[in-house]
C-alpha cells in the first residue's frame, strides 16, 4: 500500500512530465525556458527563466496559483 509520499511523488511525476510534454518548443531556445506565461501570456521575466527554467508561469501567476492550493487542503 502506498504511503502519503509515494502518492505525492507520483502525483508531482505526473505534473512533471505533463509540463515537458507540453513544453513548447521554439527554435534557438531552451526547451524547458518558455518565453511567456501558460496563465496570462505575458513574458516570463529572464531572470525567473534563468532562476527556475522549468517554470511555465510568471511568478504573479504562480503566487496566485500557490495561494488557490493552499485553499483547497
Amino acid at each position: 500500500m502506498a504511503d502519503n509520499a509515494d502518492i505525492a511523488t507520483e502525483i508531482q511525476e505526473r505534473h512533471l512530465e505533463s509540463a515537458l510534454a507540453n513544453r513548447p518548443s521554439w527554435i534557438g531556445i531552451d526547451w524547458a525556458t518558455p518565453l511567456e506565461c501558460s496563465e496570462c501570456g505575458d513574458e516570463i521575466p529572464e531572470a525567473r527563466r534563468k532562476a527556475a527554467p522549468w517554470a511555465t508561469n510568471c511568478i504573479g501567476c504562480q503566487q496566485i496559483n500557490e495561494r488557490k492550493s493552499r485553499h483547497v487542503r
